[in-house]
């Protein structure tokens, strides 16, 4: 199935979520010298446009990156989310009153953020955003874009040459069994590279599906996995995301830390309904 395009979606809450995790990683990942490998699964076209008839039709960048962007400044903003933050007002230069248009994907933060010794391998197999996507990285000379499957392609880029990797792993889980699948593929990159990086999204549609991926990992031989998830309402068995959350291998040190701070900024600025926002960090497995 290849239904799914993202551009419903750019923008919203669990976007923020990710992508300042995202932010955050890819920031301590540039701090030596020595160049690394990002590796994207599942990676879009690259950049969206807010204006479109996509994003419009949901709006749900309104009650993401927008709100954020607006927030009222009594709430003072947490220092590890002002790099996400103004990432994405330097791609819109807007100031803090000025509506943005542009929202990135992954490979939007990544390309502002890597290196000339740093590359990045994008996978894509719808047939629309795999032509935005070789659009967007056309003067991205360290991005290698490939229309293929991305659980594959992981593997197959496992270890890079440099030692020194992140793999995100953001697939849109049209199909059950995208759940157990990103999991293992996570299992079996950590069986052929151990020190690198893994981050995997997952929406929180069915809380079943996440306790399955949950007892996955505990059950495997990874290690040091960190746990976060916010909620914007209580679970349901109504159709629809509720939240989001993240399963990361190998974070870096201060990231627990980090998100510390964001977690009940994001809960306070994008609750939907009457404080019914919540959010969970947790140190799934040792290290």
């Amino acid at each position: 199935m290849l239904s799914y395009r993202h551009a419903f979606h750019a923008g919203n809450f669990a976007d923020v979520l990710k992508h300042s995790v995202l932010t955050l990683v890819l920031d301590y990942m540039t701090r030596k010298e020595k160049g690394f490998s990002y590796i994207d699964s599942h990676s879009g076209a690259g950049m969206y446009q807010l204006s479109d008839s996509y994003a419009q039709k949901t709006g749900e960048y309104k009650e993401g990156i927008a709100r954020l962007l607006s927030a009222d400044a009594q709430q003072a903003i947490p220092e590890a989310l002002l790099p996400y933050l103004e990432l994405i007002r330097d791609m819109n230069q807007a100031s803090a009153d000025d509506e943005i248009s542009l929202y990135p994907g992954s490979p939007g933060i990544a390309k502002a953020i890597l290196r000339r010794q740093d590359s990045a391998h994008l996978f894509e197999l719808h047939p629309t955003d795999i032509d935005y996507l070789n659009d967007f990285c056309q003067r991205w000379r360290k991005a290698h874009v490939k229309q293929s499957d991305g659980y594959q392609g992981v593997l197959s880029l496992l270890p890079p040459p440099s030692r020194r990797g992140v793999v995100l792993i953001d697939p849109p889980y049209e199909l059950k069994e995208d759940y157990p699948k990103a999991v293992k593929t996570i299992i079996k990159a950590y069986d052929k590279f151990a020190t690198g990086t893994y981050i995997l999204w997952y929406p929180v549609v069915k809380r079943t599906l996440v306790d399955e991926m949950e007892k996955t990992f505990t059950d495997s031989q990874v290690k040091n996995l960190l746990q976060v998830e916010f909620c914007q309402r209580p679970d349901t068995e109504e159709y629809g995301m509720t939240g989001t959350g993240l399963f990361i291998v190998n974070p870096p040190w201060q990231l627990k830390e980090q998100l510390t701070a964001i977690l009940p900024y994001l809960q306070t600025q994008l609750k939907k309904g009457q404080d019914n926002a919540s959010y969970k960090l947790e140190q799934l497995v040792a290290e």
